[in-house]
């Protein structure tokens, strides 16, 4: 990997899962654009629904999520009665092609498996769906065993990722979520027994008391059970929007430097043990779908990370969910009980978004490029939108600094990362943010 550049690492800068990303999100967006949206999808658009659960057992300190614990019971209940009312409005409005669908929270798992067996029975029948679309579920491990398994196999699903963040159990303490390996290790056991056929990892580094050691000691464990996928996020503190992470010490989160070398040695035990290193934070085994897709060169970014989905457009349900398209990235309210109000109205809960022009169609398409493949045809891309290359000059001057540090290479309009570069991935990106 590239070497440690602090004023480059350390600088905060989106993870443009999207264009413009949520911080240009306003409330002059609403369900008249969304419907707009739904209608001008053609029948034949590949489409991937996104299905958001904001509940949990109980309440990871480092979560930046939108979920709350579950409570009584029966707030899942009025939840998914509000949810079932808006597949219904949204699926009356559109007409494309569902290949994928995902569950995410939150913790799906956290809904009973007649519930969410129920809810993917009911997508499937609402929506016009491939004959085999990739269904994913987010689990949390603590919640799942073998008879949920065989329910989750039965209804078809595809996939399942498990949120593992990090085996030390002194760092599981410190942010309150307390999984023992041999309990990961029945989970996914029981799953392919089951018959799901896939498996992803969710892994963190940068908790508080993690050291290089502890996140290696993930790795190895994790290598043991050989995930088809493994998703390595570096932890972002942010006490003042998140309350719940107050409760972490903020003394004991390793600083640039360690965070650094953290995701810097996952990155080579994981290369070494044969997965494919995917855009910045992802990785795969070379035979995984996001493994093919990279190597093919297709794969996309979404709200979901890195992805080998060939929707066009990404509709979320439920609270918070965000449908994104190629004019208009929309999202969904945020609290639980307006959002109910709305859904169960027969309205669609649109509460704020942004419309995309052409310009942010013509951006948010180099961007994903060069995260996705790491090197952009910047005169292609600008042609498919009618522009001279010329128009992405501001950005490749800025890209100047960068390039003097071999973060970066220019050679005409073809713009290139090396691997190594990786880190900095999001840096580069950023130049051609006109709104930062």
């Amino acid at each position: 990997m590239t070497a440690y550049i602090p004023e480059l690492y350390e600088r905060p800068v989106p993870r443009y899962t999207s264009y413009p990303t949520a911080v240009e999100f306003h409330d002059g967006i609403g369900a008249s654009d969304q419907a707009a949206a739904l209608a001008g999808v053609p029948a034949d658009m590949p489409v991937s629904l996104y299905v958001h659960i904001p509940y949990c057992r109980e309440i990871c300190w480092y979560c930046g999520c939108n979920t709350g614990a579950i409570g009584r019971g029966e707030r899942l209940g009025r939840y998914v009665a509000a949810l079932r009312a808006e597949i219904e409005t949204v699926a009356r409005l559109m007409r494309g092609r569902v290949v994928s669908i995902h569950f995410g929270g939150g913790s799906p798992n956290a809904l009973p498996a007649d519930m969410l067996v129920a809810l993917i029975g009911q997508l499937r029948t609402c929506f016009a769906t491939v004959e085999r679309p990739e269904i994913a579920v987010e689990l949390d491990p603590r919640l799942a065993d073998a008879g949920y398994a065989r329910a989750l196999a039965a209804a078809g699903v595809t996939r399942a990722s498990l949120g593992v963040q990090c085996f030390a159990p002194h760092v599981q303490a410190r942010i309150n979520r307390i999984q023992p390996p041999d309990m990961v290790e029945r989970v996914v056991r029981e799953l392919r027994e089951a018959g799901v056929p896939a498996i992803n990892f969710d892994l963190l580094h940068g908790l508080p008391a993690q050291t290089i050691d502890d996140v290696a000691d993930t790795i190895a464990r994790t290598l043991t059970m050989r995930p088809d996928r493994i998703a390595l996020f570096g932890y972002a503190h942010h006490p003042r929007l998140l309350p719940r992470q107050r409760m972490i010490d903020a003394s004991a989160l390793p600083r640039g430097a360690d965070r650094f070398r953290q995701a810097s040695g996952a990155h080579d035990l994981l290369v070494a043990a044969g997965y494919r290193a995917i855009g910045f934070d992802h990785f795969a085994l070379p035979a995984d779908a996001l493994a093919r897709a990279g190597q093919a060169g297709r794969l996309r970014r979404n709200f979901q990370g890195f992805t080998d989905e060939p929707g066009e457009a990404v509709i979320g349900l439920g609270a918070s969910a965000i449908s994104q398209f190629p004019g208009l990235l929309a999202q969904n309210e945020k609290h639980i009980g307006r959002y109910r109000a709305v859904a169960l109205s027969g309205c669609l809960a649109t509460a704020r978004g942004v419309a995309r022009d052409a310009e942010d169609r013509m951006t948010a398409e180099a961007i994903e490029r060069l995260l996705c493949n790491r090197r952009v045809d910047l005169a292609a891309v600008a042609g498919r939108h009618g522009h001279d290359p010329q128009v992405f000059r501001p950005a490749l001057d800025r890209l100047g600094q960068l390039g003097v540090r071999h973060l970066v290479t220019i050679d005409g309009d073809m713009l290139t990362i090396p691997p190594g570069a990786a880190p900095y991935m999001r840096i580069v990106a950023s130049a051609f943010d006109r709104y930062r």
